[in-house]
């Protein structure tokens, strides 16, 4: 069971403990996330592989390895509707 951040984190990825970093193979598409870019930002899982996963957040997509992603509690209106809505669209089909 992945370990949800209720806030956003304060600890750098160089500073995390590996103990608390999931493998990247853990998630999966849709997941929301934090992911560290210059500062820790809301993100959602577009795609994960055993190295590293795909992340969209506000301002862009990008490749993550797993320090720099961690489990997402709080709610993003834009990312989270987003998903919502592609969710459903990928259901009626």
């Amino acid at each position: 069971m992945p370990n949800l951040m209720a806030s956003t984190p304060t600890v750098t990825p160089q500073h995390r403990d590996p103990a608390d970093v999931a493998p990247a193979e853990s998630y999966r598409p849709s997941d929301p996330v934090w992911v560290y870019r210059d500062g820790w930002r809301a993100g959602i899982i577009e795609a994960a592989s055993p190295r590293a996963v795909t992340v969209t957040y506000r301002t862009g997509i990008d490749t993550f390895t797993a320090p720099y992603v961690t489990w997402r509690a709080d709610r993003d209106p834009a990312l989270d509707q987003r998903t919502l809505r592609v969710m459903r669209r990928g259901s009626l089909a």
